[in-house]
């Protein structure tokens, strides 16, 4: 018999499959990661060519590489890209070339505070190479002549990114967001890539009420480019979340949307709270990940971002150290729990209009009060109902209800059923 897996331990095989992949903000490592994304969710992925102007920004041209090194005078290679693909400056031009120590210098990054991590780095608007390496790498490095080779190519192609629909019983869209254009990077981003994989398994086991869209795009470029071919559908966008760094160890985050009291962020902070988990809201900054682009004022969207540690919040981010060992099964569980239970209360979140305002009906004779007869819960749940008749007045939702009534929203919402069923409320 198979041993029974959970959904952290499912998640964290699915992070030991991207992780060796080279991936950037183009290229065929994006369309790799994506292919194994579709063996878990059918998505259906767009290419976008180089030069299509998406709104301020041009799609740039695609980088793709098959290897990279630097080899010492003895022939021996020092830094090999085949080791780990953050050897390599992101989007690097080709070279081929021998060199001597010193002038190779000006193309090699290091973290000397950390001198055996590697750090990750880019250069993608500006034609260049380079290699990053362990700072005690480099000082271990002879004088002499260096074979310095990158075998990649910068070319008109495509931009990939793309989406899966679990459809809802409303056209009303919420979209997560997940960036995958980061290399071997486990935190950053392949866990919140896992953690949107299996919530869109888990909702498409559901009927939810709002049509959830998971986006899979690159990095400001992507969310650039797929809100610049959806300006027509952006008014059904009524809620969403950028997911990333979904696998540290650290305390759950939430950052807010620009707007700072959308509903998502009202809904993030009740469930961060009723939980009792440890966690951080912080307020809006326009600088972070892709909410930045779904908040930009002219589209002002309800979106928000949850992670364990934010990013550049933890010494191992954008290095080497963000590797398998710094992420774990129970912390992207613990995730993915927690979005699992935000939307829940999303979809179930309501207003509703008393039937019967002039005074409280009597609920006795409507079997409500003998139907809690003996639960643990019954003065809560009663509460509950008292409360959900006051505040039905169109004008306030069943959150309004639980964060003033102090009431979990699940009995809110239980209580809620349960006067709308002997037609005491109505949507």
């Amino acid at each position: 018999m198979a041993p029974v897996t959970t959904p952290g331990e499912e998640m964290y095989a699915l992070v030991e499959r991207m992780y060796p992949l080279c991936r950037s903000i183009t290229g065929d490592g994006v369309r790799a990661t994506l292919d194994i994304v579709g063996e878990y969710v059918p998505l259906t992925v767009h290419e976008v060519p180089t030069g299509t102007q998406v709104l301020d920004w041009t799609v740039p041209q695609e980088w793709n590489i098959r290897d990279a090194y630097i080899a010492d005078p003895s022939g021996h290679r020092v830094v090999d890209f085949a080791a780990s693909s953050l050897h390599v400056l992101g989007y690097s031009v080709p070279v081929s070339a021998t060199m001597s120590l010193d002038e190779l210098r000006g193309h090699l990054y290091t973290l000397p505070e950390h001198p055996s991590w590697v750090p990750y780095r880019t250069s993608y608007y500006k034609p260049q190479w380079g290699f990053c390496l362990a700072q005690e790498t480099l000082d271990a490095l002879p004088d002499g002549e260096y074979e310095v080779r990158i075998d990649s190519t910068l070319a008109d192609g495509h931009l990939t990114y793309a989406e899966h629909v679990v459809p809802g019983q409303v056209a009303d869209e919420v979209i997560v967001s997940s960036h995958v254009c980061h290399p071997s990077l486990a935190n950053d981003n392949l866990a919140g890539i896992a953690v949107a994989t299996y919530l869109a398994r888990a909702l498409a086991e559901q009927t939810p009420y709002y049509t959830y869209r998971f986006v899979f795009a690159p990095g400001t470029i992507g969310a650039i480019t797929w809100l610049a071919r959806n300006t027509e559908r952006i008014e059904q966008v009524k809620h969403g979340l950028v997911l990333a760094c979904a696998g540290d160890r650290g305390r759950l985050t939430y950052k807010r949307s620009r707007r700072g009291d959308a509903e998502i962020d009202r809904v993030m902070r009740h469930v961060l709270t009723v939980s009792e988990r440890p966690h951080e809201v912080k307020e809006f900054t326009p600088y972070g990940y892709d909410e930045r682009q779904y908040c930009s004022p002219g589209f002002d969207l309800g979106v928000g971002s949850l992670s364990r540690t934010p990013y550049a919040g933890y010494p191992e981010y954008h290095t080497s150290a963000d590797n398998l060992d710094f992420v774990s099964p129970e912390a992207m569980a613990d995730t993915l729990a927690v979005c699992r239970e935000a939307f829940a209360v999303l979809d179930r979140n309501r207003q509703y209009v008393n039937l019967s305002p002039y005074g409280e009906p009597q609920l006795g004779r409507r079997g409500l009060y003998d139907s809690l007869g003996g639960r643990s819960d019954a003065k809560q749940t009663e509460m509950a109902m008292l409360w959900v008749l006051n505040l039905s007045d169109g004008e306030h939702s069943l959150l309004d209800v639980a964060e003033r009534s102090g009431l979990p929203f699940d009995t809110v919402a239980a209580a809620a059923g349960a006067l709308r069923d002997a037609d005491l409320i109505k949507a």
